[in-house]
C-alpha cells in the first residue's frame, strides 16, 4: 500500500478517479472485476502481412478466422454432423445473407432447418464467447438481438429446467419471422469473437484489384492496427501530392493491368494519360510495358493491351524523371547513381552502368531532351498537374490514407513481439546503423522509427512548417526505394533495369545488412533489446519479402525469434513462393502459423463450401496456458488495481470522502 506522502502527492489524480468510483462499494467491485478478468485465457491475435489488394482471399480469412472456425465447429459437432453438414454451416457463418438464399430456395422444411442450424450456431457463439467476460460479449451484439443472443449464449440445454426455455425463445425467432436476421446477426458475432485483435504488417495496396474494399472494411473492423510498408508509404506519397509517388501508383497499376482501386476506388481521372499516351506513343510497340496479367485480368482484349502498355511507358518515363529531380534536390539521400536517364547514350541505344555499357532493348523516347533528359516536356507538365489534382482532391484516397495514420505507425509491440514491415538498417557487423532522416540528423533503430513516423505525419498536417512539409512530402520517395529506408532496405530498386535492359545482372538488388543478420539469434536479441522489447519468449515479426515455400525456405528464423510472414497473398506472387499467404496465430496456448493455398473465389466458398486449405505449423506452444494476466493488458488492468487500492486507502484513512470525490 502506498505510503502517506505518496497520497498527498497523487490526490489531483484519486480525485478525478474518485468521480468514477465515488464509493468504496464501488472500488471495491471494481477490484474484482479487474481480478477475475486477470484470470481470463489470453485472446486471441492474427498477424497478416502484405496483403496486395487481394480482398476476396483477405475477406475470407477473416470470416473463417484462419481456419479457427472451422476447426472450433469440427470440435464441438465431431461426429454428430456429416462432413458436407460442417461445411454447410461453416459457410453459412462466413457469409451468411448470401447462403441463405440459397437455402430457401432449396430447403423443403425451411423451418425445421432454422430451428436446427440455430441451435448450432448458438452453440458456435457460445465456444468462441467462453473466454471473454460478458461484458465484453455484450458490448459486442447487435442491439436488436444482444438480449435473446445473452439468453441463448448463458442457458445451458442440458439443464432441463430450461430446456423449454431455450426452445420456446427458438421457436419464437422463427415465428415472427425473424430467423433470417438473427442468423445473420449472430453469425456475425461468431465472427467478431473468433479474432480479438488483428495487426497487419504493412502493404496492403498495389498488385490486387481491391485494396480500397480491403480499407473500407478495416474502417469498421473492431480491432486491429497496421505497421506500414511501402506499398502503403508510396500511396501515402501519392496522397500528400508528391508526382513521383503519383506515378510510380500509376505505373504499378498499370503494370499488373489493375486500375480498379484507382478508377472506381479513388475516381482518379486517367483519361488525360490515355490521351497522351495515344498521342505520343502512337508508333511504339511498347514490348516491354505490356502488362504482367493474373487472376481477373487475363480477359483483357488486344487493344486494351496495347493502349495499358503505351500508358504504362508513359508514366513510367514521366517517374523516371520526376525520381531524378528529386535525387538532385536531396544529395544528402545519396541515390545520384540513380539519375539513370543521364546515363543513356541517346544516338548508340546504351547505357553505362558501374563502368559497363549496356544495349537497351529499346531506345524510343520521345520525350526525353538528352541535353536535359530528367526536364517534363510542357504536355508531361500539363499532364502530372491534372494528375496531382486527381490524387490531392481524392475524398475517398484522403479518408482511408487518415485511417492508415490512425491506426499505424513504423513498428509496434504487443505482448512482446516487435513488429515492422521490413527491416531496421544495421551495419555490416549486426549493429544499428544511423540514417539519415531530415538534412543534418541522423538516428537509428527506436529513435529512427519514431523520426520517420513523424516526418509522415508532417505531410498531412496543416499546422506543419511549410519547409518541413515540403520534405516530408518528398521523402515518401526515399522511404518508397531508398537504400537505407527501413521499408526498403536494399541496393537499389531496379525498375528502369528490368524495363530496359536484358542482362540479369542489372536485375539484382541486393538485400541489406538485415536480411543478411536476420537468422543470427544474438543480432535478433540486440534488436529486441534496443526497442526495450521484454519477455522470455520475445519475438519480431516481419513481412516484405515472400517466403520462397516451394524452395525450402522456412519462415520461422533465429531459432525461432523471428518469424516472417509474407507468404505471398497477391496472385502475381503464387508461382514464386508456392503458397497463398500465412497468418500467424497467438492464442492462449502458443504460435500457429497457419499456410494457406490460393482462395478460389467467393463465389464458389458460398455455392460449393469450398474453403482456403490451410495447413498449421505449431511454432511456440506455452507451458501453461496464458492468461490475460499475461498480457500487455494484463499489466493495464494491474496498473488500474493498484491505483484502486490507492483511491481505497484514500477513503479509508479519510483523505478523500466518499460518494463526492471531495475531502
Amino acid at each position: 500500500m502506498k505510503r502517506h506522502y505518496d497520497i498527498e502527492k497523487d490526490m489531483r489524480y484519486l480525485q478525478l478517479l474518485a468521480n468514477t468510483f465515488p464509493t468504496i462499494a464501488e472500488a471495491s467491485t471494481e477490484i474484482i472485476n479487474l481480478q477475475a478478468i486477470l484470470n481470463l485465457p489470453k485472446a486471441t491475435e492474427h498477424f497478416l502481412a502484405d496483403i496486395h489488394g487481394e480482398y476476396e482471399a483477405f475477406q475470407h480469412i477473416l470470416k473463417n478466422a484462419s481456419g479457427n472456425i472451422k476447426r472450433k465447429v469440427n470440435e464441438l459437432f465431431g461426429t454428430t454432423l456429416r462432413e458436407s453438414e460442417k461445411r454447410e454451416l461453416c459457410t453459412l457463418i462466413y457469409y451468411p445473407e448470401q447462403k441463405l438464399s440459397l437455402v430457401k430456395a432449396s430447403e423443403e422444411d425451411i423451418d425445421d432447418w432454422y430451428h436446427i442450424t440455430l441451435h448450432h450456431l448458438v452453440a458456435v457463439c457460445r465456444d468462441v464467447s467462453s473466454k471473454y467476460t460478458r461484458s465484453k460479449v455484450r458490448k459486442s451484439l447487435p442491439a436488436d438481438f444482444s438480449y435473446i443472443i445473452q439468453e441463448l449464449l448463458h442457458e445451458r440445454t442440458e439443464d432441463t429446467n430450461k430446456t423449454a426455455y431455450i426452445n420456446v425463445i427458438v421457436d419464437t425467432i422463427i415465428a415472427t419471422g425473424r430467423a433470417d436476421d438473427f442468423i445473420i446477426a449472430i453469425s456475425n458475432v461468431i465472427q467478431r469473437l473468433a479474432i480479438d485483435r488483428l495487426h497487419l504488417l504493412g502493404d496492403i495496396y498495389d498488385r490486387g484489384p481491391g485494396a480500397h474494399r480491403i480499407m473500407d472494411m478495416l474502417a469498421t473492423y473492431h480491432h486491429w492496427d497496421i505497421t506500414w510498408g511501402n506499398h502503403d508509404v508510396i500511396w501515402m506519397g501519392a496522397a500528400a501530392g508528391n508526382e513521383a509517388c503519383i506515378c510510380s501508383v500509376i505505373r504499378l497499376s498499370l503494370r499488373y493491368a489493375n486500375l480498379t482501386t484507382l478508377e472506381e476506388g479513388y475516381g482518379i481521372n486517367l483519361v488525360p494519360l490515355a490521351t497522351f499516351a495515344m498521342d505520343v506513343y502512337a508508333d511504339d510497340p511498347c514490348a516491354e510495358f505490356v502488362p504482367k496479367l493474373s487472376g481477373g485480368a487475363d480477359h483483357i482484349d488486344e487493344k486494351t493491351l496495347r493502349l495499358t502498355a503505351k500508358m504504362h511507358k508513359a508514366i513510367a518515363v514521366m517517374e523516371f524523371k520526376l525520381e531524378a529531380q528529386l535525387y538532385a534536390k536531396h544529395p544528402n539521400w545519396n541515390m545520384q547513381d540513380r539519375r539513370l536517364l543521364d546515363f543513356i547514350d541517346y544516338e548508340k541505344g546504351t547505357i553505362r552502368l558501374e563502368g559497363k555499357e549496356y544495349k537497351l532493348s529499346s531506345c524510343q523516347f520521345p520525350t526525353i531532351d538528352p541535353q536535359h533528359p530528367d526536364v517534363l516536356t510542357p504536355e508531361e507538365h500539363d499532364l502530372i498537374s491534372k494528375l496531382h489534382h486527381s490524387f490531392t482532391v481524392s475524398e475517398k484516397l484522403y479518408k482511408h490514407i487518415r485511417l492508415m495514420l490512425a491506426h499505424g505507425c513504423m513498428y509496434g509491440i504487443y505482448n512482446d513481439n516487435l513488429l515492422f514491415h521490413a527491416s531496421v538498417p544495421l551495419d555490416g557487423q549486426g549493429k544499428l546503423k544511423a540514417v539519415e532522416t531530415l538534412p543534418g540528423h541522423r538516428s537509428s533503430g527506436l529513435e529512427l522509427m519514431t523520426d520517420i513516423g513523424q516526418l509522415i505525419r508532417t505531410a498531412f498536417q496543416s499546422d506543419s512548417n511549410p519547409v518541413e512539409k515540403d520534405y516530408a512530402t518528398d521523402y515518401f520517395l526515399y522511404l518508397w526505394c531508398g537504400p537505407d529506408s527501413p521499408l526498403f532496405d536494399k541496393s537499389k530498386m531496379a525498375t528502369f533495369e528490368r524495363y530496359f535492359i536484358k542482362e540479369k545482372e542489372t536485375h539484382e538488388e541486393k538485400k541489406g545488412n538485415y536480411f543478411l543478420f536476420r537468422d543470427n539469434e544474438d543480432v535478433c536479441d540486440y534488436i529486441m533489446d534496443a526497442f526495450h522489447v521484454t519477455g522470455a519468449n520475445r519475438h519480431i515479426i516481419n513481412g516484405h519479402v515472400p517466403v520462397k515455400v516451394g524452395k525450402g525456405e522456412n519462415p520461422i528464423k533465429a531459432n525461432g525469434k523471428l518469424m516472417v510472414i509474407d507468404g505471398g497473398f497477391s496472385q502475381a506472387y503464387h508461382k514464386e513462393t508456392g503458397i497463398a499467404g500465412y497468418t500467424l496465430v497467438y492464442h492462449s496456448r502458443g504460435f500457429q502459423l497457419v499456410q494457406h493455398e490460393p482462395f478460389t473465389s467467393t463465389e464458389d466458398a458460398i455455392q460449393r463450401g469450398t474453403d482456403i486449405k490451410s495447413t498449421t505449423q505449431i511454432v511456440e506452444m506455452s507451458s501453461h496456458r496464458m492468461l490475460v494476466a499475461d498480457t500487455d493488458k494484463g499489466h493495464e488492468l494491474n496498473a488500474q488495481i493498484e491505483d484502486l487500492e490507492e483511491l481505497l486507502f484514500a477513503y479509508r484513512h479519510g483523505y478523500i470522502n466518499e460518494n463526492d470525490g471531495r475531502k
